[in-house]
């Protein structure tokens, strides 16, 4: 298959690794078709990928693909294609109440919001008119989000202009008074088509809707095909100005500018040296919580912390230590570190390195020994390593320390 990589175009798209009987077994969208498919046959795929992509790819037999338009368009067709074929490694091992979805309200004006997963399952049915994902990565969903809006301005905070008519008040998230003539900001930008102001009929805003349902489900041509039609339509009937209006939402799905995602997307497969850190937070084995920090480029990435429930109930940490990273290397969707780090010993920095070493998973491994005063006095493990990078090290570890205090506290406290 390392042939077929050199046909495949250099361009956005989606592409399918299939397994016997043409069964897909993993789906991924790609910047470039040919660079992405191209390293999934590095010599280094565990220690970037994981053992579970490892995996996949010596059990694949062909890949598939299709090409988009745009990387935002790979995004919404690999969500899509995902929910509708459950491919079985996009899903192993992975909790997908955390991935993000897009929620379409089920209102007469209905807003159109993310939510997690989690959340999704306990939102009552009735409150939802369509959803779309997942969609792994909440950074990259936002860039989309913003790009779709400038396209078709939604409702995602504001009330109804006749909401407020009906209590008499300013709703929680609203700017101005619709009765003043005042639309919220977004309105006033431009990404709100003025549902608070009254400026939008029910049916019109249903309409804007229906384009961004036909978006998430990556059917573009259809949608461009429809306003098409309409923009016809509109203009025979002299309504120039609307014709106008429809001409540019044309234009802007035929040429979408989606730097940001391309930034999004070169920055999560970029060679920044990213730090992991883990440490153990309990009281005589009770309520065992673990953390993961990271520290990119010696600067805490605080989006990407994690909180861990350990599930075993032990006093040992060196078990907690591996069911952490046992959790942890299950997401393959998670960059890669460079070095990871330890609050301990030899014991702790050995129990960290067996874990991987059974894995297939070649990551160095160092512990910061603390003194009786619980400060740092030495950091064991590669050398070269912990002196070139000594500051970013027990940077991690502190803030390891940190964040797993305060969560143990967090859930204390919940418990009293």
């Amino acid at each position: 298959m390392q042939k077929l990589t050199k046909k495949l175009p250099d361009c956005p798209g989606v592409y399918m690794f299939r397994g016997p009987k043409h069964t897909i077994l993993y789906i991924g969208k790609a910047t470039s078709l040919r660079t992405r498919v191209a390293s999934y046959f590095r010599r280094d795929l565990i220690s970037t990928r994981g053992p579970i992509i490892a995996g996949m790819v010596s059990s694949a037999r062909t890949v598939d693909f299709i090409e988009t338009d745009s990387v935002l368009e790979a995004l919404i067709l690999e969500a899509h294609l995902i929910k509708k074929h459950q491919p079985p490694y996009n899903t192993k091992e992975k909790d997908n109440k955390s991935f993000n979805y897009v929620v379409v309200t089920k209102e007469d004006f209905p807003r159109v919001i993310t939510m997690r997963g989690r959340h999704l399952e306990a939102r009552p049915p009735s409150g939802v008119k369509y959803y779309f994902g997942p969609f792994p990565q909440g950074n990259v969903l936002r860039e989309a989000l913003n790009i779709v809006r400038k396209i078709f301005p939604f409702r995602d905070k504001c009330l109804p202009a006749t909401a407020y008519r009906s209590k008499g008040t300013v709703g929680r998230w609203q700017a101005g008074k619709p009765e003043s003539g005042k639309p919220c900001f977004n309105a006033q930008i431009g990404l709100c088509p003025g549902v608070c102001a009254g400026t939008i009929s029910k049916t019109e805003y249903v309409k804007t809707i229906k384009r961004i349902r036909l978006f998430f489900e990556g059917k573009k041509k259809t949608l461009i095909a429809g306003l098409e039609r309409e923009m016809k339509t509109a203009a025979k009937n002299l309504k120039f100005e609307e014709a106008g209006r429809i001409k540019k939402m044309i234009f802007a799905l035929s040429r979408i500018q989606d730097v940001a995602l391309l930034k999004s997307d070169f920055l999560r497969t970029s060679a920044s040296f990213r730090i992991e850190a883990y440490d153990v937070a309990h009281i005589s084995g009770t309520n065992v919580v673990g953390v993961m920090v990271v520290v990119e480029n010696n600067e805490p990435k605080k989006s990407d912390y994690r909180k861990f429930k350990i599930r075993t109930s032990t006093n040992d940490d060196n078990a907690s230590l591996r069911e952490m990273l046992e959790r942890r290397f299950a997401h393959n969707e998670w960059p890669m570190p460079k070095l990871i780090v330890v609050d301990g010993g030899r014991a702790q920095v050995n129990t960290a390195e067996r874990a991987l070493k059974e894995w297939g998973i070649s990551i160095p491994v160092v512990g910061v020994v603390k003194d009786e005063h619980h400060k740092p006095k030495d950091i064991i493990g590669d050398k070269t390593l912990a002196l070139a990078h000594d500051r970013a090290i027990l940077l991690a570890n502190s803030e390891a320390h940190r964040f797993a205090v305060g969560y143990h506290r967090q859930l204390r406290g919940k418990l009293k």
